[in-house]
């Protein structure tokens, strides 16, 4: 299935995009080789004990997503009206509120601003529901930016529980706003709450989560492209949510090329920090290896301080410099060059992260996502049967897309190391602890 055409071109008859924008879908993703100063989030990520690299604590600190449409980011800045409003009518009711208009949505906080949107949380005066309110500044001249016509036009074919669901889309003279469904935080917020390593068990279920949302879109050629904590939202029942599909792309086959200026640093693939730009469902699987990691170990994967070739040498340093033996073809890719890197064998995981040690079948399962070659990479729905998820309820892989893993007896999360147990009392597939209700 194909999305992008079809939906990109029911959004041109809304948005009336400039022509200019049209061109060359890939060339407005800005360059991701270093993390600028201004974008480091105020919050440091706590160490794990164990550092491979030996980097001081107060170097590594966590990137936040600025176009993340539903986390509940607090803002002090003076939210300011929304542009004129013009009403709808309807014959029943000339009043009554409708998808599809901008008056039937009230904003209540700002959550969060970004380079060409703003976000906010507000209320639907249809349903009552809270939302998330997406809202894109459209420049006369330039048109609507392509990453909000990418993120529209794919969200509105994909209906799943562990993927955001896009409820709305306005149209007015000077914004184009998205309405999503309201999450209110997302892993690297929850991971900033719980240092040093999330439980185990709740672990496992976020990654299964993960992994039900991605083998969706994998199976409708859908490559996400920007997997990272910051674009998973974890709703107040521990719904994990795919997000932010502004980098996303419908791939065709046979396989075109695509930017290479894809995917946060540290969950970018080395296949594609050496330029390839020919790339698969492979491409999202190293990002899952990452974030897998980090909840376990409390600690990003591969936390690159400098560029390209900094991120490169922390991925070699685990993994093992690669060759045309172990990787074919490594020696075609335009940045690889053999005297640029440091000559490293590859080691266990659990040197790197010994945390994965703790739990059984882990190590296994990261070091079959966490693969140079990219060919060598699991796949999401092998990974789903892998033998870390043996002691999940056999319910779990008959759910239908819109249900959630919740709606299975006794699936819950555990509580954190030192949280409230009136805050979080919660039990995963009947392990004898009690239940609080949330």
């Amino acid at each position: 299935m194909i999305v992008d055409t079809f939906y990109i071109a029911v959004l041109i008859c809304v948005t009336k995009m400039s022509t200019r924008n049209c061109q060359g879908m890939d060339s407005v993703i800005k360059p991701l080789d270093t993390i600028p100063e201004d974008k480091k989030v105020r919050v440091q990520r706590t160490q794990s004990t164990f550092d491979p690299f030996e980097k001081p604590n107060n170097q590594v600190k966590r990137v936040h997503s600025e176009n993340n449409a539903c986390i509940n980011f607090k803002s002090s800045s003076a939210e300011k009206e929304s542009p004129k409003i013009r009403r709808h009518s309807s014959p029943s009711s000339p009043t009554s509120p409708k998808f599809g208009k901008a008056d039937s949505y009230e904003k209540l906080e700002k959550l969060g601003e970004g380079s060409y949107a703003t976000v906010y949380k507000g209320k639907s005066k249809v349903n009552g529901k809270l939302v998330a309110l997406k809202v894109i500044r459209l420049q006369e001249e330039e048109g609507t930016p392509f990453t909000a016509i990418r993120e529209a036009s794919l969200l509105k074919g994909l209906k799943h529980t562990n993927i955001v669901l896009l409820h709305d889309i306005i149209h007015t003279k000077e914004t184009l706003t998205l309405v999503f469904e309201f999450v209110h935080t997302d892993l690297c917020q929850y991971m900033d709450k719980h240092p040093g390593g999330l439980h185990p068990d709740n672990v496992k279920l976020f990654l299964f989560q993960l992994l039900r949302g991605l083998s969706y879109i994998h199976q409708r050629y859908i490559l996400h492209r920007d997997l990272k904590p910051q674009n998973l939202l974890i709703s107040d029942t521990g719904e994990l949510k795919l997000a932010d599909f502004g980098l996303a792309r419908a791939k065709s086959v046979p396989s075109h090329t695509y930017s290479n200026e894809v995917v946060t640093l540290w969950y970018r693939p080395p296949d594609v920090l050496l330029g390839s730009t020919e790339y698969s469902t492979c491409l999202d699987m190293w990002g899952v290896g990452c974030i897998f990691v980090e909840m376990i170990q409390g600690v990003a994967a591969f936390p690159g301080m400098k560029d390209i070739q900094d991120q490169l040498e922390r991925i070699f340093l685990v993994l093992g410099t690669p060759n045309e033996e172990s990787w074919p073809g490594v020696d075609t890719l335009p940045h690889f060059k053999p005297d640029r890197f440091t000559q490293y064998s590859a080691k266990n995981l659990r040197q790197a992260w010994n945390k994965l040690s703790y739990v059984d079948h882990a190590e296994d399962l990261a070091s079959k996502l966490l693969q140079c070659f990219p060919k060598n990479r699991l796949s999401a729905q092998a990974a789903l049967s892998h033998e870390y998820f043996s002691d999940l309820p056999p319910r779990l892989w008959d759910l239908t897309d819109m249900s959630s893993i919740f709606s299975v007896p006794n699936v819950r999360l555990q509580v954190e190391a030192g949280e409230s147990t009136k805050a979080f009392g919660k039990n995963i597939y009947g392990k004898g602890q009690s239940h609080v209700k949330h």
